[in-house]
């Protein structure tokens, strides 16, 4: 059985999907820019997607690649990297995955997003894309943030539907496993939550109290959020696990540190 490589698989995502393929029996390979050890039955490879090094031995013998690496910019060469090597190689399944409203979203970060799809869907590989919606953890570091300050900011409008990790990652095995699907129904949250709401679901959780002060997002991206660009509320797949599920968690783990 030929493994299937996993680019970011140290990372959020990447740690919940390969424990759920090397369960259901895969090789697996992953991707990284430090070496590592095998371990569990998982061969690491080095390479840097962002520059090609390494990327055209990283996919030798591989026929699914589920490609997870992702950061602040860049995404769009680091996609076009792999999927030259991926096609060189004759992979005959690439899963990636990506963000909603990556086509709507007037943000340079969702446009870098929509071209990494671009870069997928053209490259000849046979293809699977799920749009995901921001996960539980971002959506907390950004609540984190926002809640340090003295007087707290909630941007009028703005409404996210958080998804966790786990049900991610366990679509993204499910895909793996199956055949090229092209774009599948986006992957959201069981619930759409306003930002003020969930700053207050966290300042409540963790006994704070904070002033709040409604700020009003400029120009078009402020346009695109109050219009729910970046949510999908038909159509979509949902996941199980809420974000006052995810939070309680996360703050019991935090207080046992």
């Amino acid at each position: 059985m030929s493994p299937i490589l996993v680019t970011g698989g140290t990372g959020t995502l990447g740690r919940h999907v390969t424990p759920l393929l090397r369960d259901e029996g895969c090789a697996l390979r992953l991707l990284s820019r430090r070496s590592h050890e095998p371990a569990d039955g998982t061969e690491y490879v080095t390479g840097d997607l962002r520059t090609g090094e390494g990327v055209e031995a990283a996919v030798d013998g591989v026929e699914t690649v589920v490609h997870l690496a992702g950061g602040a910019k860049g995404d769009e060469d680091v996609a076009r990297n792999l999927v030259r090597a991926a096609s060189r190689a004759g992979v005959r399944h690439l899963v990636h995955i990506s963000v909603v409203g990556a086509d709507r979203v007037p943000l340079a970060w969702f446009r870098s997003q929509l071209a990494a799809e671009r870069a997928v869907i053209d490259s000849g590989v046979p293809w699977t894309v799920v749009r995901a919606a921001q996960f539980h953890d971002l959506t907390l570091k950004a609540v984190q943030a926002m809640t340090r300050l003295p007087v707290v900011p909630i941007p009028g409008g703005l409404r996210f539907q958080p998804v966790d990790a786990r049900d991610v990652a366990a679509r993204i095995a499910e895909l793996a496993l199956g055949a090229p699907a092209g774009r599948v129904p986006d992957l959201v949250g069981p619930a759409v939550h306003g930002m003020g709401d969930l700053a207050r679901s966290y300042l409540q959780a963790r006994g704070t109290r904070r002033m709040t002060v409604p700020v009003r997002m400029p120009g078009k991206v402020g346009r695109a959020y109050r219009a729910g660009e970046n949510l999908t509320l038909e159509g979509a797949t949902v996941g199980e696990r809420t974000w006052e599920d995810f939070l309680a968690a996360r703050l019991h783990e935090a207080a046992r540190r």
